[in-house]
């Protein structure tokens, strides 16, 4: 497998990882700073989110168009580097961070009698649900005869 694949497969898996700690900082600091009860605080940064993620993954994987979809989108961003260089793994994990920072401020907001922050939680977490679906597509590509002679090379260490 060529040293570039395993780079970009690593950065697949890195931003997911990354993606689930961000969210996991935010759901902490919301439940901490969040009015109401524990069951309005689990709807608004658990169940709500997971519901998301797992349509997300679930649409993403089940219905071809979006499967053929995100397999090119990988494909594409393999080619063309990204998650191969220092600016491409800054940019991509940055944006995660912002993201959750967005979250996190509408947590306080709320906290201090603003709007329900309900939608930026869900929304990160149908964006996990993309980051898990291409984890596991990109291990699919790494099955397709069509693509095995792309990223064949030098075997594993």
């Amino acid at each position: 497998m060529k040293a570039s694949w395993r780079i970009f497969r690593r950065m697949q898996d890195s931003v997911l990882a990354v993606g689930l700690l961000v969210d996991a900082g935010a759901v902490v600091d919301a439940w901490r700073v969040l009015p109401g009860d524990a069951s309005f605080k689990a709807r608004l940064t658990l169940l709500f989110p997971v519901t998301y993620l797992i349509a997300v993954l679930a649409g993403s994987l089940a219905l071809p168009a979006a499967r053929k979809a995100l397999k090119r989108h990988l494909w594409l961003s393999y080619r063309t580097g990204f998650g191969q260089s220092v600016v491409s793994v800054i940019s991509g994990l940055g944006l995660l961070v912002a993201v959750a920072g967005l979250i996190v401020w509408q947590a306080h907001h709320l906290a201090a009698g603003g709007t329900s922050p309900g939608g930026a939680f869900s929304g990160y977490g149908a964006g996990l649900g993309l980051l898990l679906a291409q984890v596991i597509l990109v291990r699919t590509l790494e099955r397709d005869p069509d693509m095995v002679a792309e990223i064949a090379g030098d075997p594993e260490p």
